[in-house]
């Protein structure tokens, strides 16, 4: 159970979006707009080699993501574990702060300063093992 210390030093969390490793995002997303999505976003960021397609759904969003280098790490996480879930995120109001207080807790943290992702947001990632398996991203607006 967490500490209701740490919950309230963080602000109040809300799912932001989750992400979702595909093989073929044009594909996946034909699959998806079937389903009701609509006005998809597309990303290229050679960078971190992907190509994702984002839509709004709700207060959130859904992140189709394809590797483009197999090398990367959407590309050796897709070597290792196919297609699916890649990482759940949560909206916080201040990532500085969150980053900070998640590292006193002892919180592993695999980015210790925010980096820029989609959209502009400023991101970082908690390491799995912190969060039983699952890939965490913070997102601040």
């Amino acid at each position: 159970m967490s500490s209701p210390d740490l919950a309230e030093s963080i602000g109040a969390l809300r799912l932001h979006h989750v992400g979702i490793v595909v093989a073929d995002v044009e594909a996946a997303a034909r699959k998806y707009e079937a389903l009701g999505f609509r006005n998809g976003e597309r990303f290229e960021v050679p960078a971190q080699g992907i190509v994702a397609i984002v839509y709004k759904t709700g207060p959130g969003y859904i992140e189709l993501i394809q590797p483009t280098d197999p090398e990367g790490p959407i590309g050796r996480f897709m070597a290792k574990r196919g297609e699916g879930a890649h990482h759940v995120a949560y909206a916080v109001d201040d990532i500085e702060s969150a980053l900070a207080r998640l590292k006193a807790a002892g919180v592993r943290l695999i980015d210790e300063v925010p980096r820029v992702g989609l959209h502009g947001w400023r991101i970082a990632f908690i390491h799995p093992e912190s969060c039983h398996g699952v890939l965490t991203e913070l997102v601040e607006e």
